[in-house]
């Protein structure tokens, strides 16, 4: 009777979806680490200029360490992902990051600050996609896009609440306290790690629906990445996704920061507003996004992502040309506004089709490839934007974004015939996703760990201890 009540407990419709425990266990975990690295995200450039009293080329050149040591992690971390397991794969890149992070609060000269920053992109490269198809698996096909936003939801939250600690306590004139965020950021890392050593998957119900396609017979288990390349509607996902990540995320924190602060003619407070409004709303509209987007396809929510930041792109330009007071301030928070409603409309979409194309055993390494779209993404936006800012084009750089916004979700809604139906399909979160006991599987099955499309494997085979 208890057990029948939990369950119809479950069924109340509510904002929040109804995932497996061990993938909340895992967001839960996830978020920890956020708050980690919000408190040190901003200071990096700062604390080895301010505080290891590096050179302002030289102090410039440690941040994207970081962004160069990820294009070698994000496929690493595939393979070691596939190899070990999600959850033993990203316990290796966070015990590797929690190190890095040590290493930075320790750090002196600048061969040590550059050594700590490329062991610090390597291992947050290897968590990005061993976390996507650990967290895919536990939540089966019916909540990938739910898991997904939720994710989003979780890392936003845990970097504004980290980005208000740090502001708090962070000071130029105490060393200290930029030691402490470090340290304590690498303890976020190790809080996380045991998260996962006590993780324990449960089994999904049988009733699960079909995998979005069977993998062809001919392809092996242990697939390569020139098998991934043969993946006509993966390389498509693909190039969308780092076509995005370019002219939308690559350019919101850099090039919008340097347009909105010079041309633009805000100061400091006004740019702070800009990037807590974009915040704020991501953590309050993600999961209202998430319920109005189910039951349509996740190709026309991704055309709607981009249609959004090209808005944005075009508020930002208005925003441009009001001068440097409120009016200015309000077009600033605004177009980061807007970006946040695209980002919620993205966030449930790329990652679970990604995880839906991958067949059995490859999971990692679509998910690696897929990590370092994104990755690269992150250093063509502002290796770009920085360009075109400093030669003096920043309405025609913003202008260009957007034009670059709309053809990407042109290219979006074509992207819908090259995809199965069941990978372009955002489902409602039904209460069954929720897993039984494994102690209540039938006697003699021993459900085993992997990345695999079959959904009763899907929870729980990606944790075994």
């Amino acid at each position: 009777m208890r057990h029948e009540a939990r369950t119809r407990g479950l069924r109340r419709p509510g904002l929040v979806p109804a995932l497996p425990r061990p993938a909340w266990m895992v967001l839960g975990g996830d978020f920890a680490n956020s708050v980690g690295s919000g408190l040190t995200l901003p200071f990096l450039f700062v604390y080895a200029h301010q505080i290891r009293h590096l050179s302002d080329g030289t102090s410039g050149l440690v941040v994207p360490t970081i962004a160069l040591a990820s294009l070698a992690g994000n496929p690493l971390g595939g393979v070691l992902a596939d190899r070990w397991t999600p959850r033993r794969a990203l316990m290796a890149g966070l015990a590797a990051a929690a190190v890095a992070s040590a290493a930075l609060a320790l750090a002196r000269t600048a061969a040590e600050l550059f050594a700590a920053a490329g062991l610090l992109g390597l291992g947050v490269a290897v968590i990005w996609p061993a976390r996507d198809a650990l967290l895919a698996s536990l939540a089966g096909p019916t909540a990938r896009s739910a898991v997904f936003a939720a994710r989003h939801a979780c890392l936003n939250a845990g970097l504004g609440l980290g980005a208000l600690i740090a502001a708090a306590v962070v000071s130029v004139t105490d060393p200290a306290t930029f030691t402490a965020i470090y340290l304590a950021d690498a303890a976020s890392f190790l809080a996380f790690v045991a998260v996962l050593a006590r993780l324990r998957p449960a089994a999904q119900p049988a009733s699960q629906p079909t995998p979005a396609r069977e993998p062809p017979a001919a392809r092996p288990q242990e697939a390569g990445f020139r098998d991934l390349l043969r993946d006509k509607a993966f390389v498509r996902v693909w190039a969308l996704t780092a076509v995005l990540m370019t002219v939308g995320f690559g350019q919101s924190q850099s090039s919008f920061a340097g347009y909105a602060t010079r041309p633009g003619g805000i100061g400091p407070r006004g740019l702070a507003l800009a990037f807590a409004a974009n915040t704020l709303t991501v953590v309050a509209a993600q999961l209202l996004v998430l319920r109005r987007l189910a039951g349509h396809r996740r190709t026309t929510a991704v055309a709607l992502a981009a249609a959004a930041w090209a808005a944005s792109w075009a508020v930002v330009i208005a925003g441009g040309h009001l001068g440097s007071g409120v009016a200015a301030e309000a077009a600033f928070a605004a177009a980061m506004i807007i970006f946040a409603l695209g980002e919620c409309l993205l966030s449930p979409t790329m990652p679970a089709i990604i995880n839906d194309l991958a067949p059995p055993g490859a999971a990692g390494r679509y998910n690696g490839l897929g990590a370092l779209a994104l990755t690269s993404g992150f250093l063509l936006g502002p290796a770009s934007g920085g360009a075109a800012l400093g030669a003096g084009f920043g309405t025609v750089l913003f202008a260009t974004l957007a034009a670059a916004c709309a053809a990407a979700a042109a290219a979006a809604l074509r992207l819908a015939r090259h995809l199965p139906a069941a990978a372009n399909h955002i489902p409602p979160v039904a209460p069954t996703a929720s897993p039984l006991p494994a102690k209540n599987q039938p006697a003699g099955r021993r459900d085993h760990p992997g990345i695999s499309q079959d959904p009763p494997r899907d929870a729980c085979q990606t944790v075994t201890v």
